[in-house]
């Protein structure tokens, strides 16, 4: 295992460390082991909070969409580990300004309870929530099962929405049916070409032979539908369009929004090339792509890959897509 790392129990918190010093115009911590972070104006008064939270190891994601028109605060957990229900909690507190706060963050079993438990606390303390559970793995269970899929890189299309709405002064109960509408309308499917070594374990979370790629695999190395022989990038982007839009049901005429996601480990060389053939099989359905995103967005440290992931819009959503967002990790 090569890495640039002090200790590996270390990991984490040196990371957050190195986040603050770099951005404290845009981040605070609002707990003293930093496993916090909040938008620097944090909290916007009269404004819906939105807090995210997951395992590190998936930068940007969680805690790179912290920002003005995004999440409002995170809490942060180890290497692929749920953050605390007492951190997630303290999230909550930092960043209410009393028009409540939303939960937006990723359908996976720890993340869940403790945001559950959040709630129960923050409700205690007379701070409305709702939440929001991205789902658009659409590898990761069957279409009757699609409550149990997973969040992936979808996120970032929830986060940027909800995030305008909450930015425009919209009500809880507004921010999150928008939210809710973002993840109804995203779609993702990827492949695994290696493999991510957790720092702590020195291990692989999962093994591929050479020559070798999974398609549908989870960012924690969930198993995924297909392994088999490497195709071609063509190969592959047919294999993971052709489902998400089938998923969607997008045909002529509809606007989208498109991501080409890299794992952590790919070339952007080669996010190209994929999306190459993503669009020519969108230009050939006569779908029309209103926006493109095309590099790291949600990873799993050094896994070798990529996601494709579409946002039908509309009426309603375009805008809140088009308006202006910043944090350290994304800019429009």
């Amino acid at each position: 295992m090569k890495k640039l790392i002090n200790k590996p129990a270390d990991f984490v918190d040196e990371v957050l460390d190195g986040l603050l010093l770099a951005h404290p115009d845009q981040l605070k911590a609002a707990t003293d082991d930093h496993r916090v972070l909040v938008r620097a104006d944090a909290p916007g008064p009269g404004r819906v909070g939105i807090v995210t939270g997951g395992g590190s190891g998936h930068l940007p994601a969680f805690l790179g969409y912290v920002g003005s028109g995004l999440c409002s605060g995170v809490a942060v957990g180890n290497v692929f580990s749920s953050p605390s229900a007492e951190q997630m909690y303290a999230a909550t507190r930092a960043v209410d300004g009393g028009a409540g706060v939303l939960y937006l963050f990723g359908n996976y079993g720890g993340d869940v309870l403790n945001f559950e438990l959040a709630a129960d606390l923050a409700d205690a303390d007379d701070i409305p929530t709702r939440t929001v559970l991205i789902t658009d793995d659409v590898l990761s269970a069957p279409a009757d099962r699609a409550a149990d899929r997973r969040g992936v890189a979808g996120m970032v299309f929830a986060f940027k929405i909800a995030g305008a709405a909450a930015e425009r002064g919209d009500s809880l109960d507004e921010v999150a049916r928008l939210a809710q509408r973002a993840v109804d309308a995203s779609r993702s499917a990827g492949v695994g070409l290696s493999p991510t070594i957790l720092p702590e374990a020195g291990a692989p979370t999962f093994t591929l032979d050479d020559g070798e790629m999974e398609i549908g695999i989870g960012i924690h190395g969930e198993p995924g539908v297909h392994r088999g022989r490497l195709e071609t990038a063509d190969e592959v982007a047919d294999r993971l369009t052709t489902v998400v839009l089938d998923e969607l049901g997008v045909g002529s005429e509809d606007a989208v929004a498109v991501m080409v996601n890299g794992l952590g480990a790919t070339p952007l060389e080669e996010l190209y090339v994929l999306y190459r053939r993503v669009r020519s099989l969108l230009d050939a359905h006569g779908v029309r792509v209103h926006r493109t995103y095309i590099g790291e967005y949600a990873t799993s440290l050094e896994m070798a890959g990529a996601s494709v992931t579409v946002l039908r819009l509309d009426e309603e959503l375009t805008p809140l897509l088009d308006a202006p967002a910043a944090s350290p990790f994304f800019h429009q």
